[in-house]
């Protein structure tokens, strides 16, 4: 049984509960802190009416004041567009074989370019650019289509093997794995390996340049050179997209590769998402990158 806390005199009164023996005292909030907590009620009656606040299932309460973060960052975006419009303009003007050497429009394409990349294209291509495993490097010069500016404006424009721009870049290599035997896709693989390298069995190499003569060399040249109308890419530099280690070239050959890129103009498809302005400065930030020709 717990023993009754002792009193005393000068106690206040308690709340009337008991917990084992334990009293609560009643003593009252101090006065200031009331009043500090009726004032933030009512100042927070006085924001949910003036400001955003309430969600509902498709917005929030828009506020009495009408403020919106949105809307202000909208009216910058604005502010910054109209004071870029001018030379914007002179950019779309402009022929791309001669922007970078404008004084003006040369360094704006470049750093505009810059942050159409970074905000656009990095996310496949790196942030510096070199690419991935499927995703082209851009600081060489190994071209699928062209590395001149025009044919680079061309593809960002138009994009690759998609559905939604009828310019779009288009290339289909067949899948060999339905049309060859597992044997002569060894040999043709053998063979292209030896174009820029040593094949892993040299002994199929020739049987290989037969397969390759008769299936892909209407695309990638008799010399292995590759063609940029055709998008067939070159075999003899040792620069592999997916990878040029035998197993890698074995898969490729027998399903095919189909990489697809977006059109990013919104000039040449509803599906874009950049300017011409845009376009026309990611085109001249790769260019000059070091591996646009």
């Amino acid at each position: 049984m717990s023993k009754a806390p002792k009193k005393f005199d000068n106690d206040p009164s308690t709340t009337g509960h008991e917990w084992d023996g334990i009293e609560e005292f009643n003593n009252p909030l101090p006065r200031w802190w009331l009043w500090v907590f009726y004032a933030t009620i009512v100042w927070g009656i006085g924001y949910t009416i003036a400001y955003p606040a309430w969600p509902g299932i498709s917005n929030a309460t828009a506020g009495v004041m009408g403020w919106s973060t949105r809307a202000i960052i909208a009216a910058d975006l604005k502010e910054a567009e109209d004071k870029l419009a001018p030379i914007n303009a002179k950019l779309e003007a402009a022929e791309l074989t001669e922007i970078a050497s404008d004084p003006e429009l040369g360094p704006y394409a470049v750093s505009a370019g810059s942050a159409v990349f970074k905000t656009w294209c990095a996310q496949c291509h790196g942030s510096g650019a070199a690419g991935a495993k499927g995703y082209p490097n851009l600081l060489d010069n190994d071209w699928l289509w062209g590395g001149d500016i025009e044919a680079i404006y061309t593809t960002i424009s138009h994009g690759i093997r998609n559905e939604d721009d009828d310019d779009a870049r288009y290339s289909e290599m067949p899948a060999f794995g339905e049309l060859l035997e597992k044997e002569e896709i060894d040999q043709v693989v053998n063979f292209v390996m030896s174009l820029s390298g040593e094949a892993p069995d040299p002994s199929l190499v020739a049987a290989g340049a037969v397969v390759y003569e008769d299936n892909c060399s209407a695309c990638h040249m008799e010399d292995g050179t590759g063609d940029r109308e055709q998008g067939a890419p070159n075999l003899v530099d040792a620069i592999w997209l997916y990878g040029g280690d035998y197993d890698t070239l074995k898969e490729t050959v027998t399903y095919s590769r189909y990489g697809v890129m977006p059109p990013w103009s919104r000039d040449a498809s509803s599906a874009g998402r950049l300017t011409e302005a845009q376009v026309r400065a990611v085109s001249a930030y790769v260019h000059q990158l070091g591996g646009g020709e």
